[in-house]
């Protein structure tokens, strides 16, 4: 994804932050696209936009939480343009039980499985991890059936 946002923006400075040992080796697409290794829990690269895809559905709430402040500290206010771009799951609240259950369920089992404490959320609980990090106003843009993009601000 960085090397066709790096390729399709070449005005934009892009940076993959990954685990050291994940990164290790790779080299940039031009001179607008670099490798960072680095811990999340720890810091986050400073940044005008912050973007997460499909990281937070593999971390329980406190995880997150700590994800999210991170990458809070890492960015400008949003007035000054700073935001997290989040793309994961916004599953369906329980008015859609069909729907809600059977994405829930599915993917929710395959948390179990690869992670410790991951889940997918509705908006209620994406909304109270943000307000825990300190985040103070979200979007959601729905793109297909769960699948969701949250922009994020801090204050």
């Amino acid at each position: 994804m960085a090397k066709a946002i790096a390729k399709l923006f070449p005005e934009l400075r892009c940076t993959v932050f990954d685990l050291p040992h994940v990164v290790q080796g790779f080299t940039g697409y031009g001179s607008n696209l670099m490798y960072v290794g680095g811990d999340m829990f720890e810091a986050v690269p400073p940044a005008q936009v912050v973007l997460l895809k499909w990281i937070l559905h593999t971390w329980s709430d406190e995880d997150c939480i700590k994800i999210l402040e991170r990458c809070k500290e890492a960015i400008p206010s949003k007035d000054g343009g700073g935001k997290i771009i989040i793309i994961d799951m916004v599953v369906e609240n329980a008015n859609n039980i069909p729907n809600y259950l059977n994405s829930q369920l599915v993917f929710d089992m395959l948390m179990m499985n690869a992670t410790t404490g991951g889940k997918e959320r509705n908006e209620e609980e994406w909304k109270k991890l943000f307000i825990s990090a300190g985040l103070n106003d979200y979007k959601i843009y729905p793109i297909l059936e769960s699948r969701s993009i949250i922009e994020v601000y801090p204050l």
